[in-house]
């Protein structure tokens, strides 16, 4: 981060466009970092969407169909987080929400194949989920979560 010494010769003689910079970066700092916060809200409630989809899904859907209709309603859950937080983020512009859509979809396949490979997943039963000509829908529900940020920001406007 810039000092206002720095950022005023970068700014030259404009000593209000050094605050300015200063006040932008600390915006998108507050934006990441509550961003990270609701994703972690986001992983909280997916976890227990997991140990839903287990106990109730599974015994009658077996475990490939339940987690097929899991995707559909993590999604939901993912947009409803996501439209009642929105405004709390921060994020307004098109970047800015599809950057934090990004940051989502890039943690939760790192968080996604980090817990399958702890709970002792092979990499082809991980895979599985991923896998869209063989039934696997968790590309659609990445793209929604990615997508997430901005569509509720849209539902959000006045």
């Amino acid at each position: 981060m810039l000092g206002i010494r720095q950022a005023t010769r970068r700014s030259g003689d404009r000593p209000w466009l050094a605050a300015q910079n200063e006040a932008e970066e600390g915006l998108a700092m507050t934006i990441w970092r509550r961003g990270l916060l609701v994703w972690l809200l986001i992983v909280g409630v997916e976890s227990l969407h997991g140990i839903a989809r287990r106990l109730i899904l599974e015994p009658s859907l077996g475990d490939f169909r339940a987690r097929q209709v899991a995707v559909f309603t993590g999604s939901a859950l993912i947009l409803t987080i996501t439209f009642l937080c929105i405004r709390w983020i921060g994020a307004t512009t098109r970047r800015q929400l599809l950057g934090l859509g990004g940051l989502w979809l890039v943690l939760t396949v790192i968080f996604e194949i980090g817990l399958g490979r702890l709970m002792g997943l092979s990499w082809e039963r991980i895979g599985s989920d991923y896998d869209l000509p063989h039934g696997g829908l968790m590309p659609i529900g990445l793209i929604l979560l990615t997508l997430s940020p901005l569509l509720a920001a849209h539902l959000r406007r006045p």
